[in-house]
Formats: structure tokens, sequence, C-alpha cells
């Protein structure tokens, strides 16, 4: 089953801009695409949204 963005805020509610539910999209059609493997599929492209939201937490260390 491939996947849209509009799928993603249903699987976390961490793909909260359109960026993330693209990406989660895209990660999860690619792992689908490459294993068949649905469960996984799902698992990856929520990793990957956890990880884009967490680096936009993080603080800048530019030195300013």
């Amino acid at each position: 089953m491939p996947w849209n963005s509009e799928d993603a805020e249903r699987h976390t509610k961490k793909a909260d801009d359109p960026k993330s539910q693209r990406m989660r999209a895209e990660v999860a059609n690619s792992v689908l695409s490459d294993t068949g493997d649905e469960a996984r599929a799902i698992r990856e492209a929520n990793s990957a949204v956890a990880k884009d939201f967490a680096k936009s937490f993080r603080p800048s260390h530019s030195g300013k």
C-alpha cells in the first residue's frame, strides 16, 4: 500500500507540517518498495520523522 503525505498524522503526531509529512511518505514508500514489509516501512518512516523533529529542538552551537 503506497502512502501519501496525508497519511502521516494518523501514524505520528510529529509529522505536523507538510515537509515532515512528505518525508514520511517518501521514506515509507521507499522501504516498502525495497523490502515489501509494511510494518518496517512504517517504523522506519516514523523514526526518520522523529529524528528530524528532534533536530529542530537542538540548540545551535554557533558560538554567538
